[in-house]
């Protein structure tokens, strides 16, 4: 073999996800300066100045999203931080935060971390607008989806636009993330919405306890990359449980059953039937379970993807039970996500 080509196996995207993967999360290395994160975090830092805001959070990489109990620091998934570990990621679990999403999450996070470094949570306002902050929390919640007293925020499919009704804390974070993003229009988009009177007191408070500087306490960091010395095949080994009731493997099994295993000449890739008939099935999803058309596209967008990564096939003779019962899917799986905010099994 040539050096060219021992050069080329030797670069692989193979050779290099079996390196990764048998290499302990803690010495990868990972930092969040140099790294894709570090302009996402500066951003947030800067909006954070535009508002005029002392204090500025503290970011750390661990394995996912988060701010350790009433500890101002955002926590960031450690993956984003490399952008191989963030194919891995995406192979593994069929999803990976994009910038958009990552910027939700980054000012959702930092709604929780201002809130403890002023200990917002403890003034009869807050209370009064949010609930309180001792409520037990919820990992499954029944959300209004036509309720105007939330904002509406995050759009990751797992918690859908009303997790801001999962818990005080979570309402008074999407709150903040819509008050701080920029040309968000917050007066104007709920200017009708009882929600005014939640951006108003964020846009007061930040007025006010934000211009000066809190205490900074001693503090523990939770699961800090430098402490995870799983590999990173073991750390995603441990998820699977979780993912088998995540989107991906749920829209996985379904769609195996509607377009099973077939042979003949007479066949069409599956996810042609989602991407010819796209018009078709957003106004029937959007009909049928009240989301919104950019919801309903992203939806389909999965389906799609999911029935390409596993070559599913059809008979074209069966094109019209095929689609019948990809329709119902769609909107099956739409109406759970309109009404709790991710998918069910």
């Amino acid at each position: 073999m040539s050096s060219e080509g021992i050069q080329s196996i030797i670069q692989s995207w193979e050779t290099v996800r079996f390196e990764l993967l048998n290499t302990p999360i803690s010495s990868l290395g990972l930092k969040i300066e140099g790294s894709p994160l570090e302009p996402l975090t500066q951003r947030l830092l800067r909006e954070m100045t535009v508002k005029r805001i002392a204090f500025q959070p503290s970011f750390y990489l661990t394995d996912s999203w988060g701010c350790p109990d009433r500890v101002p620091v955002v926590g960031i998934p450690f993956y984003l931080a490399d952008r191989r570990l963030g194919r891995i990621e995406e192979e593994q679990t069929g999803e990976v935060e994009d910038e958009k999403t990552a910027m939700m999450f980054l000012r959702h996070e930092a709604g929780h971390a201002v809130n403890y470094a002023y200990r917002l949570w403890r003034q009869p306002d807050w209370v009064r607008l949010f609930g309180a902050f001792t409520k037990p929390y919820r990992e499954e919640f029944r959300p209004d989806k036509f309720s105007r007293r939330f904002v509406r925020h995050i759009e990751a499919y797992r918690y859908g636009r009303t997790y801001a009704q999962k818990h005080p804390d979570e309402d008074f974070a999407e709150t903040f993330a819509v008050w701080i993003t920029p040309r968000s229009n917050w007066r104007t988009r709920y200017r009708t919405w009882p929600v005014l009177e939640k951006l108003e007191f964020v846009d007061r408070m930040m007025r006010t306890v934000g211009r000066e500087r809190p205490r900074r306490p001693g503090w523990r960091l939770v699961r800090p990359v430098e402490s995870m010395t799983l590999l990173l095949a073991d750390y995603y080994g441990q998820k699977a449980a979780r993912l088998r009731r995540a989107a991906q493997g749920y829209v996985d099994d379904k769609l195996r059953e509607i377009f099973p295993a077939v042979g003949g000449k007479a066949l069409g890739p599956a996810d042609a039937l989602f991407r010819d008939r796209r018009a078709d099935f957003v106004t029937r999803i959007v009909r049928w379970s009240g989301i919104e058309d950019e919801e309903a596209g992203a939806l389909l967008v999965k389906l799609e993807s999911r029935c390409q990564a596993l070559g599913l096939q059809y008979r074209l003779r069966d094109t019209t039970r095929r689609l019948m019962d990809a329709m119902a899917l769609a909107v099956s799986l739409a109406m759970d996500f309109a009404y709790i905010g991710r998918f069910t099994e």
